[in-house]
Parts: structure tokens; sequence; C-alpha cells
């Protein structure tokens, strides 16, 4: 029998960075619920600070609830003041790992690897808008379709609708 976390106790979220077709680059805001595995946002933009970061954390808040707890790292969007302050005033604890240490970090660091191999390794992007749509094409694979080891080989969203439908890979 597996034991988890109700979601949205814990989430993790880290920066993925990738390319267009024409060099230029842009970065990927990855946040995972580490309770249930799921991937719930994949913002790509070609400049994601942290007052942004605070902005999608306030519209998955509005969404799903708060969570307890975030981890991250300590890179400076994540350090930023408008992260400290939403923290704060959303009353949840935000817990940055050891400088240096992706590995205390393994729920976001499992997901940049699948997303890298199954995602931004497999398509060429021609726009920030052909990625966004790309990326959410194969979000969708991955919390309703994807099987995940880790919660005996189902998606995600198995652990929410265990009849619900799946979703082909993109």
């Amino acid at each position: 029998m597996m034991t988890l976390l109700p979601p949205n106790d814990r989430g993790s979220l880290d920066f993925v960075a990738d390319q267009m077709t024409d060099r230029r680059r842009f970065r990927i805001l990855a946040i995972v619920d580490d309770c249930n595995r799921e991937c719930m946002a994949l913002v790509a933009d070609t400049s994601l600070s942290g007052i942004r970061v605070a902005r999608e954390r306030v519209r998955l808040v509005a969404e799903r609830g708060r969570p307890k707890m975030i981890v991250s790292d300590n890179g400076s969007e994540l350090t930023f003041n408008a992260i400290l302050a939403w923290a704060d005033a959303a009353r949840v604890y935000w817990h940055y790992i050891a400088s240096g240490k992706p590995t205390d970090n393994s729920f976001i660091e499992s997901l940049n690897g699948k997303f890298r191999a199954e995602c931004l390794n497999t398509h060429w992007f021609m726009s920030l808008d052909d990625a966004r749509s790309q990326m959410e094409a194969w979000l969708r694979y991955y919390n309703e379709a994807r099987p995940h080891g880790a919660i005996c080989h189902k998606p995600p969203i198995s652990l929410q609708n265990p009849g619900g439908a799946a979703s082909e890979p993109p």
C-alpha cells in the first residue's frame, strides 16, 4: 500500500532553459506537487523574475489552495523580496535546499529530467507560443497518461480521479 502526503501539502519549483530555432533563449518555471507527482505548471518566457514567480504562485493558490511548504534552490529569482513577501503573506513555509545539492530537491529534478528528455529534446520550437503549446501538450500527457513508477505506475490524475480518461502522448 502506497502512502503519500495529501496533494498540495508540499511542492517544488525550479527553472529549465532552452532555445528556439532562431537561437533566442527562454526559461521555463516548472512547478510540481511532491505529494502526487503532478506537474502543476510549466511557465515559459524570455524572462522570469521573482515577481513573475510570485504571480504564478498566487494563481496556483487561487486554483488549488495554499500548500504548506515549497522547496526550491536559492537562485536569485527565488530569494527575491517578492517571493519572501508572498510566502510570508500566504503563510507558506519556503524551504531552500543547500547550495550545490540538487538531489535535496529530487521531485523537481526528476520532473525536469523527464521534461527535458520527453519534450524539450524532442521538439524544435519555432516561437515562444510554439514552445508553450508543445509544453502544454506534454504537461497533459505527463499528468493524465504517463505512468509514474513512484505512484504504482499510474499517472498523477489517477490519484484524484481513478476512472478518468487519459490523454494520448503528444
